[in-house]
Order: C-alpha cells, then sequence, then structure tokens
C-alpha cells in the first residue's frame, strides 16, 4: 500500500481524458469539417486556441477540413481601397473589382495565415480554394437582386481533399469558387462549409462564430434542436437575421448525411473540444431528429 496520493490537478486532467475515451473511439477515422468564422478570428489567443483544437483532432485521429470566412476582413480591404460595400439578404454584392479583392483576402491572406496557425502547434496544413482541384464548382446566385459574382455551391469534388487527408494533411478551404465557364465566385462560408460537409460524408458540421449558439427569448442556450423545432422557433420569432441562414445550413447539413452540426463561439477557448469529447458540450447541436 503506498501513501502517494496524485496532484488534484493532474487527476482531474486523467479523469478528463477518461471522459474523452468513448469520443475518441467513436470518432476515430471521421471527417470533421469545421466553418472558421472571420468574426471569430478574434485575436491571437483565440487563433492559437483553434489552431491547437485542429491539430489535436488530426493527431486522435479524425480528418479536420477548415472552410474559412472573411467578411469583416473583406470590408476593410475594399474600405482602404475606397470600394464601397453593399449587401442584399446578407450577401455581399461582389462586382469584379469587389471579386479581385474578395479573391485576394480570401486566398492570399487569410487562408494562408491559418495555416501558419496550425503549423506553429506543429500540424500540417495545406492552403486551398475551392478553384483548386475542380473542388467546387460554382453557379451564380439566383436573386431578384443582382448580386454580382456571387455564387452557391452546384458540385463539389472530394478527390483533392480525400488525397490530402490521407497524406496527414489537413485542408484549409477558401470559399471561392468556379463555374463551368471559368468564373470565379465568392461563395457563403457557411454555405461552402455545408456543401463539403455533405460531399464528404462528414460526421460533424461546425459553424465557429462570435455568437455562443441559438438563445432562446430570455437569452439562455438552446443545445439540442430539430428542424421540426427550428420551424417552430422561427415562427415564433425566437430566430432571427443572421442565425437564419446559419440555421438553414446546419438543417441541410443533416437532411444531406451530415450526423450532426453545430453553431459554436469560436472566441471561446477549446469551445469545440468541450462540444466534442464531453458530456456538457458547448453550443447548438442540429440533428436530424
Amino acid at each position: 500500500m503506498t501513501d502517494y496520493a496524485p496532484d488534484p490537478a493532474l487527476l482531474a486532467r486523467a479523469e478528463t481524458l477518461v471522459e474523452a475515451l468513448p469520443y475518441l473511439q467513436r470518432y476515430a477515422g471521421a471527417t470533421f469539417v469545421v466553418k472558421y468564422g472571420g468574426h471569430a478570428m478574434g485575436d491571437a489567443d483565440a487563433a492559437e486556441d483553434f489552431a491547437e483544437d485542429v491539430v489535436l483532432l488530426k493527431a486522435v485521429g479524425i480528418n479536420p477540413i477548415v472552410v474559412h470566412g472573411g467578411g469583416p476582413q473583406i470590408g476593410a480591404a475594399l474600405k482602404a481601397q475606397g470600394i464601397e460595400s453593399r449587401f442584399v439578404d446578407g450577401l455581399r454584392v461582389t462586382d469584379a473589382a469587389t471579386m479581385k479583392v474578395a479573391e485576394m483576402v480570401l486566398s492570399g491572406q487569410i487562408n494562408k495565415e491559418i495555416v501558419s496557425w496550425i503549423a506553429a502547434e506543429g500540424g500540417r496544413a495545406v492552403g486551398i480554394s475551392g478553384k483548386d482541384g475542380h473542388l467546387v464548382t460554382a453557379t451564380k446566385v439566383r436573386s431578384e437582386h443582382d448580386l454580382g459574382f456571387v455564387g452557391e455551391p452546384d458540385d463539389v469534388d472530394t478527390r483533392l481533399l480525400d488525397t490530402l487527408s490521407t497524406a496527414g494533411m489537413i485542408p484549409v478551404v477558401a470559399p471561392v469558387g468556379v463555374g463551368a465557364d471559368g468564373q470565379t465566385y465568392n461563395i457563403n462560408a457557411d454555405t461552402m462549409a455545408g456543401a463539403i460537409a455533405i460531399a464528404t460524408g462528414a460526421e460533424r458540421l461546425f459553424l465557429l462564430t462570435d455568437v455562443p449558439g441559438v438563445l432562446d427569448k430570455d437569452k439562455r442556450l438552446l443545445s439540442d434542436l430539430t428542424p421540426p423545432k427550428i420551424a417552430d422557433l422561427k415562427r415564433d420569432g425566437t430566430i432571427y437575421g443572421g442565425m437564419i441562414p446559419k440555421l438553414q445550413t446546419c438543417i441541410d447539413a443533416v437532411q444531406g448525411g451530415v450526423d450532426a452540426a453545430v453553431i459554436l463561439d469560436g472566441r471561446v477557448p477549446h469551445a469545440m473540444l468541450i462540444e466534442i469529447f464531453t458530456k456538457a458540450g458547448a453550443g447548438t447541436l442540429v440533428r436530424r431528429g
């Protein structure tokens, strides 16, 4: 018999690992698509936490695919060049000049920043856009207002993503696609992530943003939703504004075969790990029912 008593902090860490064990077993070999929103890229600490989480997922046998946004950064770049930003139903009207800036910011600046964050944490990431390897073929969004070069995924060819993941790489995807005629399109990052999640048969879709998830009218987090419940909450005004298209992406994903989609606050340290590997969860999970 020993008198050794482990440090309570070390014991707590060990218990955390034990709690995570069934989830590690369940998700081994699974694909997770993670949309990292422009508003969630708040500061250096948040970026470091996000990169650590993604590298850890890869290390434990999960295949993460990162799809990033960049709306605030595009807006700042357009303002710096004296180009006015206009929006219709939450989508940026994208003329030729705006498209050029958007692609520069998304595929150049932000994409490579995220790759460098992951590399700094010991991961191996490759930055691509939907234009690479015919990953995402896009068509122009249909709207009563002309949105210019705003597109939506028409076809997703997963071969490049499969090749990178099998080689131990973490794909980091900018939400830019190309039409059958070679035209470049700006695609909403949530929509892009949802389409990739469906095409890859992902187990989980995570939408990391700057809100805790879906809140009820008393500002309490709703942790578990289904499409019928979401329809009820839209009718009574609980869900409104920018949360509606995010939840539609979640609904499309789970109805397209993704096991569950989750809206999380990307500013909260390690929120994604809490959601995946603990019973408590950290955001709003949407499942088929």
